[in-house]
């Protein structure tokens, strides 16, 4: 079994990568979930109770009998990755609190995997989407809620969780718009006259109380929208347009970086209106090849 000590640090150091890290409840349940099952395998794999002592012993071979033991039982690379960034940070901070030496451990190299580009949809697919979103509810109140959402994912580049936290306090959008994205970062997004007509309209028809303090997108009955709403409907929608199925919800938001970038804008602007830490992860939403990405540096940083 793992030592009551083993869970008492596992759970300690999620509450430091939540008070401290500003780690999001999903990204914490899943580096639970990870660390949790690296525990359980060693548990197995030595036969005996897993308690600190144990894993300060944790070999460079014994990491690597839980990776194909990982591999075995069907995990994908990607998944195999993540679960080793866990692993390492959990072990990396044990280790400064117990004092035992992490390298083993830290020096496990992650599985290689081919990163999946996003598929943007075009400006015109993106414009059809909209329009279609519209015509999927029978409640005139709810086809302008739903347009309004996708408005803002295509419109600010939001993610659907930051678009369904907006809170009726945020009625009118203000121009700019704080949002507080992944890891509690806070970016400011400008707000297109489009968005902010659309919302406008929803909150117009909407049967439904607006509160300050309250989702400003309500499901039927009242209560917070769930993405899997609008989810379903870009479905429908993306059925009838003859659209493949990458044309989700956070395909709107590779559109809006993709679109912003084929315009002239600039990938670290974008970056930031992205809330990307890494200017290769908008690389990545952008589709942007080496050489614009190499002109874009050039631009920016000139040789004197």
């Amino acid at each position: 079994m793992i030592s009551p000590a083993a869970r008492d640090a596992l759970q300690a150091w999620l509450d430091g990568m939540g008070a401290m890290g500003g780690a999001a409840d999903n990204t914490l349940t899943a580096y639970r979930a990870d660390v949790l099952g690296w525990l359980e395998f060693l548990q197995m794999h030595f036969g005996q109770g897993t308690g600190i002592t144990t894993i300060a012993g944790v070999g460079i071979s014994d990491m690597r009998a839980w990776m194909a033991h990982e591999r075995g039982r069907g995990v994908q690379a990607r998944s195999l990755a993540r679960s080793l960034s866990a692993v390492k940070s959990f072990a990396r901070w044990l280790s400064e609190r117990e004092g035992f030496d992490p390298t083993a451990i830290l020096s496990t190299r992650s599985p290689k995997f081919r990163r999946k580009l996003p598929r943007p949809l075009s400006e015109d697919a993106a414009r059809e989407m909209i329009s279609t979103v519209e015509l999927q509810a029978t409640q005139g109140w709810v086809a302008a809620r739903d347009v309004a959402v996708v408005t803002l994912l295509y419109g600010c580049g939001l993610r659907i969780s930051e678009a369904l936290g907006l809170t009726g306090a945020d009625h009118p959008l203000p121009d700019p718009l704080r949002i507080r994205g992944k890891g509690g970062k806070e970016r400011i997004v400008p707000v297109l006259p489009a968005a902010r007509k659309a919302v406008a309209a929803y909150v117009a028809l909407c049967p439904h109380p607006l509160e300050r303090d309250a989702p400003l997108f309500r499901a039927i009955r009242g209560g917070p929208l769930a993405a899997r709403t609008i989810q379903k409907v870009m479905e429908q929608s993306r059925m009838q347009l003859g659209l493949p199925a990458t044309a989700t919800p956070h395909a709107l938001r590779h559109s809006f970086a993709t679109h912003l970038l084929d315009a002239g804008g600039d990938l670290r602007a974008i970056q930031e209106l992205l809330g990307h830490a890494s200017l290769s992860t908008t690389q990545a939403y952008t589709a942007v090849d080496t050489a614009r990405l190499l002109d874009v540096y050039a631009r920016a940083h000139p040789r004197g």
